[in-house]
């Protein structure tokens, strides 16, 4: 995220019931267990990865799809793809609501996210972010040569490249304008003739009785408090990713129609399960 998004109306209040205190005590622990021992085991097996393979990421990538899935799993949400991951090396784009889009992309698709380099520097999210390969780029004009080179490498080592073109979380009721300033390095010379780009619709569905904003994140929110919230929720709702058709860079005559092309089929997939 590089900005907060507001919406016209507060956040609604998180009120925790004594059901929801017992559902924290439960589902907490093994989340704290699972992400900690596993991002361990990540790391052990990233020191032997890295002067094997280099950037190349063959078995790390799994063990984060797999806290991806289980994490979702502990707290009780119910999963479901749509449409096929792209096989090739690329970049993906999708909406993006929440912090909880971390797990729910990691267990869609072995893909390594970009971000803006300050949220390395973020509690919790900074943390589970570095540890799962997370590129950090500074978004300025000055670095673009270096960051595309970056991302070349990146691409050349077979990861798929997750964006969030929109800037920020929202609400989850919406898709906002895709940036097309983050679409820059997909048309330069070095990479539009080879780069794929697939776009990714995730829609969460609140559970019964909810808002439809329940599981957005935006704003000033605090992470704590919607982490609790997310925990004591006795039945979730559902969360839906749908992969949409790659698109290939070189289809394209600039930036500004490849970030529009899949702004709109982000905002299709979106728009009709919602």
């Amino acid at each position: 995220m590089s900005m907060s998004w507001h919406s016209e109306t507060a956040p609604d209040p998180v009120q925790i019931t004594l059901q929801g205190w017992l559902l924290i005590a439960l589902r907490m622990p093994p989340m704290m267990v699972l992400n900690i021992s596993c991002l361990l085991v990540l790391w052990l097996v990233r020191l032997i990865e890295r002067p094997l393979t280099g950037a190349k990421r063959p078995v790390s990538g799994h063990i984060a799809q797999k806290i991806g899935r289980l994490s979702l799993w502990i707290m009780g949400f119910r999963f479901k793809v749509t449409g096929e991951s792209m096989r090739s090396p690329g970049a993906v784009v999708a909406n993006h609501s929440t912090w909880l889009d971390i797990f729910t992309l990691h267990a869609a698709n072995r893909v390594t996210f970009v971000s803006k380099a300050e949220v390395a520097n973020w509690p919790g999210i900074g943390w589970l972010a570095k540890a799962t390969g997370t590129v950090f780029i500074e978004r300025d004009r000055a670095q673009a040569q270096e960051q595309t080179q970056l991302i070349k490498d990146r691409l050349k080592a077979g990861h798929k490249l997750l964006f969030f073109p929109e800037g920020t979380s929202t609400d989850g009721c919406r898709v906002l304008p895709f940036k097309s300033t983050l679409f820059q390095p997909f048309t330069s010379d070095e990479l539009r003739d080879e780069l794929a780009i697939q776009p990714v619709s995730v829609v969460y569905h609140s559970p019964v009785g909810e808002t439809a904003r329940y599981y957005g994140w935006w704003a000033e929110m605090n992470f704590g408090e919607n982490l609790l919230k997310i925990l004591a929720t006795p039945r979730q709702g559902q969360i839906e990713v749908v992969f949409h058709a790659p698109l290939m860079a070189r289809d394209f005559k600039n930036r500004k129609t490849l970030a529009a092309a899949c702004e709109l089929a982000v905002n299709s997939g979106f728009e009709a399960r919602k």
